[in-house]
C-alpha cells in the first residue's frame, strides 16, 4: 500500500470499511452523532477514485475531480455545526455527468476534446439545486460522447476526452451501459454515494441496468434541461442514479423544481410530487397490476431470460398481479430517431453559440471540421450522426421533423402507453433493462431500473424496469422499492 493511500486511510478510519455501500441514510446519522464528517466521506471517495478509477483496475469513470471538493466538505461540517443539518443530502458526495454545467473550476465537455477548454458561465439548474441542498459536487463522470450522438458503432462510455469507461464487475469484459457510463460504474464502484446521469433514450436505464444500480429517468419537465449540452428538446432529462431506491428518491427531491428557464418546467413542477420517500412502502406490490410485452423478450439471451422470469415470480408472491400485454404500437415505435437528428443541431448550436472565446467551436459545423482536422485524436469511430443532423436546416421547420414529432408523441403516447395502461388498468409496465427505453423516450414519461440479479454463467448484472404514464414516479417507485426489499440483489463488484 502507498504511503499517500495510508496517509488517506488514516484520514477517514475508523469509518472506511462501513463506508461501502453506505446509503445516505447511514452517513447522515454517522454525522449526526460526530462519528464522520463529510471532510471524511470526500477523502474516502477520493482515496478510492484514486485505487480503482485511476490505478488499479482502472475503470476511468471520473473524468474530472472538483479541486474545491474538501473545501466544502469543510464548509459543511461547519455549518451542521453552527447552523444544524440543511436537508437529507447535506455534505453527501455527488458525481455529475459531464455534460451538465457548473460554474466553477471544472470543465464541462460532454466527452469531446472540441470542448476540452470549456467552462460554463454558470451552474446547471441541477447544479444549482445539489448546491442549495448541501450536497457537495464531488467531480464529473465520463460518458459516450456527445452522450451517444456522435456516430454509429461507438463503444458505450467511450469518449475522445475521457477514454473509455470500464464495467467494474468485469472490467474490459461487460458492457457498461451507455451513455451514462461513468455515472454508472462510479456509484456501482462506491466512488462516491450517488451520481446525476441523463437520458435520452436508455442513457440512465442502460448503464444502471449493466452496473446493478437503481436508475430513475423522469418525465421530461419535472427536471429542468437548462445549462445541459442536450442532444433533443423533446426528451431530454437528467435523473437519479443510485445504489438504492431510496437514495434516487431522495436525489430526485432535490432535482426537481421549477426553472423560469426552462418552459417545461412550469407544468412538471406542479405536476411533482412533494416528497418522493414518501412512496417507499415494502408492501407496495400488494394489489399492483403489471403488464409485460414479450415483443421487448426477443432480444434477451438465455441468462437474462431467466433474470426477468424470476422477477416476474417475485412480484406475483409479493402480491402483484402480472400478466401479458400487447402495446399495439410497440414495432412501429421502437426505431427511428428522426426527431433527434432534427432537434440536435437546433439545440447544439444554441448552447454553442454560448460558450467563450476559449472554446475554437460555436456551431455543429465547428464540431464537424475541427473533428476532421484532429481526426487522429477525435475521431476514433468516426462521427456520422453529427454529419447527418448538419444536413438539416438547423430551423425544425423541416417537414419531415414535423411529422415525425407529432407520429412519436401518437404511437407512443396516445395509442401506447396511455391506451396499453387505461385498457388494462396497469399501474406499471414491466420490461427487461433498457430494452423498451425508445417508446417511453419518445412519449417523455418516467421509467425506474432497479437491479433483477446476474446471469448465471457470466454474472453479468441486468435490471428489470417499471414505465408509466406522465409524472408518475411516485407510483414506479413505491413498486421499484417493494421489489427491491423483496429480493435485495445488488451485490458490490469485487475490485
Amino acid at each position: 500500500m502507498s504511503t499517500s493511500t495510508n496517509e488517506a486511510s488514516n484520514l477517514i478510519q475508523p469509518n472506511a470499511d462501513r463506508l461501502i455501500e453506505a446509503t445516505v441514510d447511514d452517513m447522515q446519522q454517522a454525522m449526526a452523532e460526530g462519528k464522520l464528517t463529510s471532510r471524511q466521506l470526500v477523502l474516502f471517495y477520493l482515496d478510492r477514485i484514486a485505487r480503482y478509477d485511476s490505478d488499479g483496475p482502472q475503470l476511468n469513470a471520473v473524468i474530472e475531480v472538483n479541486p474545491d471538493a474538501v473545501f466544502l466538505a469543510e464548509a459543511s461540517d461547519l455549518e451542521r455545526q453552527t447552523q444544524g443539518q440543511r436537508g437529507p443530502l447535506h455534505g453527501i458526495p455527488v458525481l455529475i455527468k459531464d455534460n451538465i454545467d457548473t460554474g466553477d473550476h471544472m470543465h464541462t465537455t460532454a466527452g469531446s476534446v472540441t470542448l476540452a477548454n470549456h467552462y460554463a458561465a454558470r451552474d446547471s439548474f441541477v447544479a444549482a439545486q445539489l448546491r442549495a441542498a448541501g450536497a457537495i459536487i464531488l467531480g464529473k463522470t465520463n460518458l459516450t460522447e456527445w452522450a451517444n450522438f456522435m456516430t454509429n458503432g461507438m463503444p458505450n462510455g467511450y469518449s475522445s476526452r475521457g477514454g473509455q469507461t470500464l464495467n467494474p464487475y468485469g472490467p474490459g469484459e461487460f458492457d457498461t451501459g451507455g451513455s451514462s457510463a461513468g455515472s454508472g460504474a462510479a456509484i456501482a464502484a462506491n466512488l462516491a454515494a450517488i451520481a446525476v446521469g441523463t437520458e435520452t433514450s436508455g442513457s440512465i436505464l442502460s448503464p444502471a441496468s449493466c452496473n446493478s444500480l437503481v436508475g430513475i429517468k423522469p418525465t421530461v419537465g419535472l427536471v429542468s434541461r437548462t445549462g445541459i449540452i442536450p442532444i433533443a428538446h423533446s426528451q431530454d432529462t437528467a435523473g437519479p442514479m443510485a445504489r438504492t431506491v431510496k437514495d434516487a428518491a431522495l436525489l430526485l427531491n432535490v432535482l426537481k423544481g421549477e426553472d423560469v428557464r426552462d418552459a417545461a418546467t412550469w407544468v412538471g413542477s406542479r405536476q411533482a410530487e412533494d416528497d418522493y420517500t414518501s412512496f417507499l412502502d415494502a408492501d407496495g406490490l400488494q394489489g399492483a397490476r403489471i403488464g409485460y410485452d414479450k415483443a421487448y423478450w426477443e432480444h434477451m439471451n438465455d441468462g437474462q431470460r431467466a433474470i426477468l422470469e424470476a422477477a416476474i415470480e417475485k412480484l406475483q408472491e409479493a402480491g402483484a398481479e402480472v400478466f401479458e400485454v400487447t402495446i399495439p404500437t410497440v414495432e412501429e415505435v421502437s426505431g427511428g430517431y428522426e426527431v433527434l437528428i432534427y432537434e440536435f443541431k437546433s439545440a447544439l448550436n444554441a448552447y454553442l453559440a454560448t460558450c467563450g472565446p476559449d472554446v475554437p467551436v460555436h456551431s455543429l459545423r465547428d464540431v464537424i471540421d475541427y473533428n476532421h482536422k484532429h481526426h487522429e485524436k477525435a475521431l476514433k469511430y468516426g462521427q456520422t450522426l453529427l454529419i447527418e443532423s448538419e444536413r438539416t436546416s438547423g430551423t425544425l421547420t423541416d417537414a419531415k421533423y414535423l411529422n415525425a414529432r407529432l407520429r412519436d408523441l401518437q404511437l407512443s403516447q396516445t395509442e401506447g402507453i396511455d391506451k396499453t395502461m387505461a385498457e388494462h388498468r396497469l399501474d406499471a409496465l414491466l420490461s427487461p433493462a433498457n430494452f423498451a427505453a425508445g417508446i417511453a423516450a419518445k412519449a417523455g414519461y418516467p421509467s425506474i431500473t432497479v437491479p433483477g440479479g446476474y446471469t448465471a454463467e457470466e454474472g453479468t448484472p441486468f435490471g428489470v424496469t417499471f414505465t408509466g404514464t406522465a409524472y408518475s414516479e411516485g407510483a414506479l417507485i413505491r413498486l421499484a422499492y417493494a421489489f427491491e426489499q423483496a429480493t435485495k440483489h445488488r451485490v458490490a463488484p469485487n475490485l
